[in-house]
């Protein structure tokens, strides 16, 4: 129990560390962790929920077939994505335009809770019908490899609820993010049985990480501080190559130029 709640931890920092931190000063950082510790608690409970309901009741006992199963799925994907959609939609969230990044930390915590209810079942040897269960190394790397998709996964979608209520179209993304929950809780319970999985889910998540750190969580900032966050990054962006560049012994000439910003904004 306490190694799937861990690895399940693994993600949330995976995913902190992947983006919330890079941009630390222009986000409320107090407020996205409160978000986190939101996202872990509700988390739980709809990760029980699909444990109950679809794991066991659907897969393990086999009395639902998987179109019932995945009308569950879909059920409780809904009701995630109501209570996204009210914790982010507050007034005080939109006025602060933080929509986007509470979103993040929000997802990072749900998936970090049904990554490990998953990770329990994972590392029971008696799992029926799994040729993968037990504590061992190959289940070692699909519980990993279940953190990050479980909590990039949530993040993902959490963060693009957060788009549409910054750009007035939450309705659209309530039904979208409703889909890809009951699609993604579905896959996470089936990867127990069939690993290949991952490689859909990975695929996506790899496909939509450079669409969230560019477009949809700077969204969450004000225009001053979006301007300045860009302006951060190219400078960041010049260090690092002089840095690169830079032969050891000598001495580094026209630093003014390597540390000149653009002004094209």
């Amino acid at each position: 129990m306490q190694i799937a709640f861990a690895i399940g931890l693994l993600g949330v920092y995976i995913g902190w560390r992947g983006i919330i931190a890079k941009m630390t000063g222009f986000y409320d950082m107090a407020g996205a962790f409160k978000y986190l510790l939101f996202g872990i608690v509700s988390g739980m409970i709809f990760a029980v929920a699909s444990d109950e309901m679809i794991l066991q009741f659907a897969v393990i006992e086999s009395k639902l077939n998987i179109i019932y199963a995945f009308i569950v799925s879909l059920i409780i994907g809904a009701s995630e994505s109501a209570l996204v959609m009210f914790l982010l939609g507050r007034p005080k969230i939109v006025s602060l335009r933080a929509s986007t990044p509470y979103g993040w930390t929000l997802g990072l915590g749900m998936g970090a809770m049904i990554t490990s209810v998953l990770i329990v079942r994972l590392f029971d040897p008696v799992l029926p019908g799994s040729e993968f269960s037990g504590f061992d190394a190959i289940s070692i790397v699909i519980a990993l490899s279940i953190a990050v998709i479980a909590c990039l996964g949530n993040a993902l979608i959490s963060t693009y609820q957060g788009v549409g209520i910054l750009t007035s179209t939450r309705f659209k993304t309530f039904y979208v993010s409703t889909l890809c929950r009951g699609v993604l809780i579905l896959g996470l319970i089936f990867v127990l049985w069939q690993p290949l999985i991952i490689i859909f889910f990975s695929t996506v998540i790899f496909y939509y990480w450079p669409t969230a750190q560019t477009k949809w969580l700077p969204l969450g900032m004000t225009p001053a501080a979006s301007q300045a966050f860009r302006r951060t990054m190219r400078q960041d962006e010049k260090i690092r190559i002089a840095a690169n560049n830079r032969v050891r012994g000598e001495r580094v000439e026209n630093t003014q130029e390597l540390l000149d910003i653009d002004s094209e904004e």
